[in-house]
């Protein structure tokens, strides 16, 4: 089993990180405020104004961490990293099976159906433990939405083009959120959640979603890369420059699990307030820098929850999940498996 590395997350304006030995140092107005062995890291984030020395870039690049600069409101800017790794014949693998219609559609179904049934296990949650508590109303509409949700699972699992398969994910997607804002157990206004909102979020939750799901990626992508394969060449999400396709494919497995839940929790356990939010003169809501930091605590810990993987039967912590499932997908493209297991949450 391998061991699970912690990100490094930075986002205090004005941070300067420089190398010491094998340390990567973090200062503040010329002041040091912690160091961490960079064999411990598995990744650098850096939110908004943070500055880094070469040293320490040279010294993550040669390690094989990874460092990834977002604005402060958690958009993707730049991201460096170290000589390509991996076997190039198992990228080359990935290229033909990504160009291949029926090999692509046995991927984007896995992908697809685990994304579904582990949304699916968000509402059946949700009703289980609250559903006494709640509105007939919600109740009902959480019911339904389970079901039709096992519906599109069933016809997933039939034989499907890739873009059959795109479109039931849409539909999938389009029954969850028009319930999501039952999950919220908060009488606030300002909690209403009426669907997603991306580029800008325009409320809180979705505010919270994007910056979850921009982590979240970033450690599919570290994952994904940890094996050699190409973050960027995907099967559900077709290629388009910048995009990185396939760790957008990864994180899809792990969208309701790991963000949709955090989102939930930190809202229904008041965690999360109206005082942690702001709205921006274009009409976005973004979190606070108080709110922000926060979150990434909130995320890390959640990462260190024990779970036990469906394939493998054996203990890991939650944010060692991507690096797994990346190891089958690359076992599978190289011949050792005959199908790649998804990861589907019970």
């Amino acid at each position: 089993m391998r061991r699970y590395l912690n990100t490094l997350y930075v986002q205090t304006e004005g941070t300067w990180l420089r190398k010491d030995g094998t340390n990567i140092v973090v200062e503040i107005d010329g002041q040091e405020k912690g160091r961490v062995p960079v064999h411990l890291l598995g990744g650098v984030v850096c939110l908004g104004r943070v500055g880094m020395s070469p040293a320490a870039l040279g010294l993550c690049c040669e390690s094989g961490v990874t460092v990834t600069w977002l604005t402060e409101h958690g958009r993707f800017l730049a991201r460096a990293e170290g000589p390509v790794s991996g076997n190039v014949l198992l990228r080359r693998e990935q290229y033909r099976r990504s160009d291949d219609p029926v090999g692509c559609a046995a991927l984007v179904r896995s992908f697809v159906l685990a994304k579904i049934l582990n949304q699916r296990t968000v509402l059946r949650r949700a009703l289980r433990d609250h559903g006494a508590a709640m509105a007939i109303e919600a109740r009902d509409a959480l019911e339904v939405a389970e079901r039709r949700l096992t519906d599109v699972a069933r016809r997933v699992q039939k034989d499907q083009a890739g873009d059959a398969l795109r479109g039931l994910e849409g539909e999938a997607a389009g029954v969850y959120f028009a319930v999501f804002g039952h999950l919220l157990r908060t009488e606030q206004a300002e909690f209403r959640f009426r669907g997603r909102s991306r580029r800008p979020p325009l409320d809180p939750v979705n505010a919270l979603l994007s910056l979850l799901y921009t982590l979240l990626t970033h450690d599919c992508r570290s994952a994904l890369e940890t094996f050699g394969l190409d973050p960027a060449v995907g099967f559900l999400h077709r290629d388009r420059p910048g995009r990185p396709s396939l760790a957008l494919d990864l994180a899809e497995e792990f969208r309701p699990v790991i963000a949709d839940r955090l989102a939930l929790s930190l809202i229904n356990r008041r965690q999360m307030g109206v005082r942690d939010f702001r709205r921006m003169e274009n009409g976005a809501v973004m979190l606070t820098d108080e709110a922000r930091k926060a979150l990434l605590v909130a995320f890390q810990e959640r990462k260190k929850e024990e779970m036990l993987h469906p394939y493998l039967q054996e203990n890991a912590p939650l944010g060692l999940m991507p690096q797994l499932q990346a190891q089958l997908l690359a076992r599978h493209l190289r011949g050792d498996l005959d199908g790649y297991p998804p990861f589907v949450w019970r």
